[in-house]
């Protein structure tokens, strides 16, 4: 099985998630032109990449989210296929109504680009296998919306489904909003669907996938992915 990635005007990290699943982690990857109505043949997983989609304009993720490849991403999704959204990926997944909430702007309301370090939540995910349940990790963000949100009573059946996969932490594995750089509610950082396989999150795993990027620990993201789509394949 293969991987594709969606290109959208104005995405911007479609070429490092490519070279992340394709040159580092050796899975077969498709770019997609966001204007296809259809998905390559024996495709195993979806990525919506980072950037700004039509340039942010009226909302971000918003114009992406009725672009004409978003109903064979839909279907791809409800037959179990996985599909991950990575920074303005995840605000075009929100949009979308694929997963729960909203991106809103950052609580200082500036742009951040630093590293950060994530608690991982959940390893029984096709994304998170590799990793050890309350492992610390590092990705860099880069983003100006990046405060998840959900209305008080969604955020508790949220957390009560155990659908929260990444929060925003400290180096001594202590996690919540007050390790978030922008904000988001309990700091939640990355989350999944019902099913486990549609995840969402801010931070940039491609850009931690190789050591001289300052970190590797995003490989653990691909490995997991890699090794779901082999499953799959025998």
């Amino acid at each position: 099985m293969k991987a594709a990635v969606v290109i959208f005007p104005g995405s911007n990290c479609d070429r490092d998630v490519i070279h992340a699943l394709e040159a580092v982690s050796c899975i077969p990857t498709q770019a997609v032109w966001h204007k296809e109505t259809s998905l390559p043949q024996d495709t195993g997983l979806v990525v919506l990449p980072g950037g700004f989609s039509y340039g942010d304009y009226l909302r971000c993720g918003a114009m992406a989210a009725r672009s004409p490849i978003v109903p064979a991403v839909r279907e791809h999704a409800s037959r179990g296929g996985l599909v991950l959204g990575i920074c303005n990926g995840f605000q075009v997944l929100t949009e979308t109504g694929l997963l729960p909430g909203a991106l809103l702007a950052n609580i200082s309301l500036e742009f951040i680009c630093s590293n950060c370090l994530l608690k991982v939540e959940r390893t029984d995910t096709p994304f998170t296998s590799a990793f050890k349940k309350g492992q610390i990790v590092q990705f860099p963000i880069a983003h100006h919306e990046g405060l998840f949100f959900l209305p008080e009573n969604e955020l508790e059946e949220l957390e009560a489904n155990g659908q929260v996969v990444f929060r925003y932490a400290s180096a001594d594995g202590s996690a919540g909003q007050q390790y978030s750089p922008n904000g988001a509610l309990n700091g939640i950082a990355g989350i999944v669907n019902k099913g486990g396989n549609v995840l969402g999150l801010m931070p940039h795993p491609e850009r931690a996938s190789e050591r001289i990027l300052g970190s590797s620990d995003g490989l653990g993201i691909w490995n997991s992915i890699k090794e779901w789509l082999e499953g799959r394949s025998k």
